[in-house]
């Protein structure tokens, strides 16, 4: 399922127009500076798209950081959800980024790349105070350190058509778990029923990734996923097109996506958030008790919202203090129980919300997604920009459809998202 991109769960992509930071030097010190000092003094706070709906929530955190440091001061900032990675681009490039601003992985890239944010490891227990997936995310590649406190997280689960799967020769309470059983259990599905489909989507790069195949070199200046390996799951989807495993739908340009045709009753699996299902039953009253929630295949996917610390703030031990604070798990905890998200604290789980299933097939979303954050992955490199994903799925679709092998579109692929990483 395609995630789009929103203010509260950061899709996958490059912070477009990075090339603007080269050649900008940090007015101030780098990621490692000294960040210890007197919490005290006025910094500024910067949010995506918050207010006024996370007004109260925003301004009581605030309140309580300021009690507990009574000579600090936290000005909130709140940019609005369009052109906000421009507007990010602009701040730093003048050198007027908030002393904390909250950012997501991808557009935090280019900016810890030019020295422009503090290195969070410097002064906190990341692994010890973050799930490790998200502590993660904030390492790039080529730059050492980590460049942002995770704040809130989001993730993936499955759902299936129950009456589907059992009138097709499948169980319901026991689905796939790995990408081998999908395809597996699509072939059957497809010699029981002709007209019902378990696959409804073509792999991207992110299916690499989950069959544990590097996307990148070690220092992130090459894509080197054209493997054989790689190729096989290819040729694995285009086999399983060939032989009416999947709806025809899937290569034109009038695809549905397989969310809505599962929403529709033509397809018996999809994946989304752990509140798709409240959407999936109110769109189609007859999957009402009739949808069952498992783990994503392989690894679930990991998105990532943080605050990140501008290495120039003249208030850095405040700005640490405070990114900890906005950040620690009692914050998170309760931003999470509004904003349905899910926290990135480790002590989370001790949350009956977020571990204890209520009985309501939401709930028992919600508390699948939850557990499976503790290994969760990015999939998708944060290099990889839109140009990027559009030139590998049409390789893709051309492989799918028959015309090439999936190593020519793998091999033909690599070479031209090269030369796009290359000039970024």
């Amino acid at each position: 399922m395609k995630i789009k991109r929103t203010p509260l769960i950061a899709g996958i992509g490059v912070l477009a127009g990075s090339a603007l930071l080269a050649g900008c030097s940090s007015p101030a010190p780098a990621g490692g500076a000294d960040a210890s000092g007197e919490v005290d003094g006025s910094i500024s706070f910067q949010t995506w798209s918050l207010t006024p709906t996370y007004q109260d929530y925003l301004d009581e955190a605030i309140a309580a950081f300021e009690e507990e440091h009574p000579d600090a001061s936290v000005e909130l900032l709140d940019q609005p959800g369009d052109g906000y990675s421009e507007k990010v681009l602009s701040q730093a490039s003048t050198g007027s980024l908030p002393d904390v601003v909250n950012l997501p992985p991808d557009f935090a890239l280019p900016l810890a790349q030019q020295d422009m944010l503090y290195d969070a490891s410097q002064a906190t227990d990341m692994e010890g105070t973050y799930v490790a997936g998200a502590v993660e995310a904030f390492r790039f590649p080529g730059v050492d350190g980590v460049y942002g406190y995770p704040w809130y997280l989001g993730t993936d689960v499955n759902y299936w058509n129950a009456e589907q799967l059992d009138d097709c020769g499948l169980d319901s309470e026991n689905p796939p778990a790995t990408t081998t059983e999908l395809f597996d259990q699509a072939s059957i599905m497809a010699e029981n029923c002709a007209d019902s489909y378990l696959m409804s989507r073509l792999p991207g790069i992110g299916d690499f990734t989950l069959e544990g195949i590097e996307i990148l070199n070690e220092d992130g200046t090459e894509f080197v996923f054209n493997t054989p390996e790689a190729a096989a799951i290819i040729d694995r989807y285009a086999e399983a097109f060939e032989n009416g495993e999947m709806p025809p739908s899937v290569l034109s340009s009038d695809y549905l996506g397989n969310s809505q045709l599962f929403t529709q009753g033509k397809v018996a699996w999809t994946t989304g958030t752990a509140t798709s299902i409240d959407d999936f039953e109110k769109n189609n009253p007859s999957l009402t008790g009739n949808v069952v929630v498992s783990p994503a295949l392989n690894i679930s996917p990991l998105y990532v919202q943080g605050v990140s610390v501008a290495a120039n703030s003249d208030e850095l031990a405040t700005a640490v203090a405070f990114a900890e604070f906005i950040t620690n798990s009692d914050n998170q905890n309760a931003f999470a129980h509004i904003a349905n998200v899910f926290p990135s604290t480790l002590g989370s789980d001790e949350d009956p919300y977020f571990s204890e299933d209520d009985g309501t097939p939401s709930g028992e979303a919600r508390v699948t997604a939850f557990a499976s954050l503790e290994t969760a992955e990015v999939l998708q490199p944060y290099v990889v920009n839109d140009a990027m994903k559009t030139y590998l799925d049409q390789q893709i679709a051309l492989a799918i459809r028959g015309d090439i092998s999936g190593q020519e579109a793998l091999d033909t692929s690599v070479e031209k998202l090269n030369d796009m990483l290359a000039r970024l």
